[in-house]
């Protein structure tokens, strides 16, 4: 009886084999801001903007087209590049949001803003 408990004792300690052919859990993918929309306010104006799936974006203020461009996420980052002003690209922090949910963000200047994540809104250019 004594063997049989230190049998299962042992048995206890050694750590599960993952079987032949086992994959790994799988990493979650990267958060990406492609078919996306999103609200905020600046110096008391409300804006939305949305990036459609191949990273195109477009900014409305008041119902009428403010800015667009492009956007990219760089090492954790989303980057914008508009094509109305000559600033170049800009990049802010992110992390994963769900439709309903805000998060703050930084830009590599210093700026903060508090955005809040919609349902996707198809893009419409004026420009």
């Amino acid at each position: 009886m004594r063997l049989t408990i230190c049998l299962i004792a042992a048995l206890a300690l050694v750590p599960a084999a993952t079987p032949v052919g086992a994959k790994a859990a799988a990493k979650p993918a990267a958060f990406d801001i492609n078919h996306t929309t999103w609200t905020f306010t600046e110096k008391g104006k409300a804006y939305r903007e949305s990036i459609d799936e191949s990273g195109n974006y477009v900014t409305h203020m008041g119902g009428k087209e403010v800015d667009h461009g492009s956007a990219v996420m760089k090492d954790g980052k989303a980057c914008f590049t508009s094509a109305v002003d000559k600033e170049g690209e800009e990049c802010w922090t992110t992390r994963p949001v769900a439709v309903g949910h805000s998060m703050t963000t930084h830009n590599d200047k210093g700026r903060k803003l508090t955005v809040h994540r919609v349902a996707y809104v198809g893009m419409k250019t004026t420009k």
